[in-house]
């Protein structure tokens, strides 16, 4: 009797080993406290191309994260108040951490103020905002980019000829801040610009203000539009004067892609929107778990061309 009670004791003791080791209860306790963990991603507006590669981007961190993430935008960029209200509604939820493309950074420190107290990380993407507490801002330099638009476009032009530049919505610091790189360029190489009027992102609105400068002005000789939308705008209005010359957007979007590849584009400045979603949820991953996180993580940009831009097409369809 005592060797199989020595032996049920043995037997015991070495199942309880194995279950021990293998430690299930602890695997569990730590996927299921990643799974807990809510990201909520505010965009500009979710009505866009750009914003849904970006949305793709932050979902598929998610999966890879193991963590919930909710990507949520108004129905257009000009709509600041309905994007506040987003991320104060996110703030009163008690998300683990906010991701926001602020549609005008000015608005929204004071909200950011909140989600501070309520010890809720910040992490912007795509634009940046003048606020001390954010835990990184990932994405274009968009002065940079606004630049190199400027640079491709003066490169097709000459010196003293008419250029409009159509900006997004007033105080979209991203696209203001394109305008003003593009406009640097632009002047530094000797060019004329007869209009700078807003569009708030929006095709239709764009191809109005191009029309409208090309009442005004019927030898107008090239277009920067501050996103991929404003040029295809501009491109429309042009085809319905005649009027051919040469528009460069930003963004690098699919049908801005194409339309350059077939030569009725000149040129669009890509970014990389999935990256930065991407990124976005991975580095919110690290802030909630206390780990260090670069201050400005940048995103890459390229001048998509004719040349260059059946290659392109294939990577942002890939």
């Amino acid at each position: 009797m005592k060797k199989i009670s020595v032996f049920i004791v043995v037997l015991c003791f070495t199942i309880f080993t194995l279950i021990g080791c293998s430690n299930p209860s602890s695997e569990a306790n730590v996927s299921g406290e990643e799974k807990d963990l809510k990201i909520q991603v505010v965009l500009k507006t979710l009505s866009h191309p750009y914003w849904k590669s970006v949305e793709a981007g932050a979902k598929k961190a998610g999966e890879d994260f193991g963590v919930n993430v909710e990507v949520i935008g108004p129905p257009s960029e000009a709509d600041v108040i309905e994007q506040v209200s987003m991320i104060e509604n996110a703030i009163s939820q008690g998300v683990d951490a906010l991701v926001v493309s602020p549609s005008q950074p000015t608005t929204v420190s004071n909200i950011f103020d909140l989600a501070k107290s309520a010890n809720i990380p910040v992490l912007l993407i795509d634009t940046d905002a003048d606020w001390k507490d954010k835990v990184t801002f990932i994405g274009t330099d968009n002065y940079s980019a606004g630049k190199e638009g400027g640079k491709y476009l003066a490169s097709l032009l000459k010196k003293g000829d008419k250029v409009a530049l159509v900006e997004g919505a007033k105080g979209n610091l991203a696209t203001d801040e394109r305008i003003k790189g593009a406009k640097e360029v632009l002047e530094k190489a000797g060019m004329n610009i007869v209009a700078q009027q807003p569009a708030d992102s929006d095709k239709f609105k764009a191809a109005g203000v191009i029309d409208a400068v090309l009442q005004n002005h019927p030898d107008l000789a090239g277009v920067f539009a501050a996103n991929d939308d404003m040029a295809i705008g501009a491109l429309s209005a042009t085809k319905q004067k005649k009027v051919n010359i040469p528009i460069v957007g930003l963004n690098g979007g699919e049908e801005a892609t194409k339309l350059i590849s077939e030569g009725k584009l000149a040129a669009s400045v890509a970014q990389s929107p999935y990256d930065m979603g991407y990124m976005g949820v991975e580095n919110a991953v690290k802030a909630i778990k206390g780990e260090k996180v670069e201050k400005r993580i940048p995103t890459p940009i390229k001048v998509v061309t004719k040349e260059n831009a059946e290659e392109h097409l294939k990577e942002i369809q890939k």
